[in-house]
């Protein structure tokens, strides 16, 4: 927004703030949050913030919480930008979209969740026991606390362990996230230099390459099982 828009863009959302005072107040929660990394989201089109006469962008506290909304999405729910500017542009349609597997970005307006230990527990209907070994198994870290992500594991947990499939029986599955995320390392490489910006590209990439291989996994599973009940 050139010239006076950036006294326009600040009516009825506070005081702007420059890039530098974005950063203080996210990096504490978002420590990889850099300059760079706001000009990228701008490019992606997930902020629009105002711009000076001289050309200096404004951030409004709309703007710092949608960033805020975005980067919350990337760690917690590990979503493409693409995946997250559709489901922002669809709220700001006045629409009520839905994530399949994950939070809506209303979720994270309002507020993300996080759960402590017991928390988390309580809300999956778990028990020490079988997070202790979801832990041990490495399907979920040892933490203080946990977000959205973990509830879901948890709770399918919950839910394989009453048909016998036990934490333990998943071990594999670490190990063959870590084939895949090598997989995935190898093919980004080339993509990945020095510059911030570029980095994320590449992380935005890594996301999209991991949303193609959870896409074949389900596939072969599938498959898999519509054989053998052939």
């Amino acid at each position: 927004m050139p010239g006076t828009a950036a006294s326009a863009h600040a009516s009825g959302h506070g005081q702007l703030l420059g890039i530098g005072q974005v950063l203080a107040q996210l990096q504490p929660e978002f420590p990889e949050l850099t300059p760079s990394k706001l000009r990228f989201l701008e490019e992606q089109r997930l902020v629009s913030p105002a711009r000076t006469a001289a050309g200096y962008r404004k951030f409004s506290n709309a703007d710092v919480e949608r960033i805020t909304v975005v980067l919350s999405m990337q760690r917690d729910q590990y979503l493409p930008l693409k995946v997250i500017r559709t489901h922002l542009e669809a709220i700001d349609a006045g629409e009520t979209p839905a994530l399949p597997g994950a939070a809506s970005a209303a979720t994270f307006l309002a507020g993300a969740r996080r759960y402590r230990r017991e928390e988390l527990i309580r809300e999956a209907g778990a028990t020490r026991t079988l997070l202790d070994e979801a832990i041990s198994a490495s399907l979920l870290p040892a933490a203080e606390q946990y977000g959205e992500d973990a509830l879901g594991v948890l709770q399918a947990l919950v839910a394989l362990r009453g048909v016998g499939i036990e934490a333990r029986h998943l071990r594999g599955l670490r190990a063959a996230a870590e084939r895949d995320a090598a997989l995935v390392e190898r093919a980004i490489a080339p993509s990945r230099r020095s510059d911030a910006a570029d980095k994320a590209r590449a992380a935005e990439r890594a996301l999209e390459l991991a949303d193609h291989l959870e896409t074949v996994h389900t596939a072969v599973v599938r498959g898999t099982l519509a054989r053998l009940g052939r």
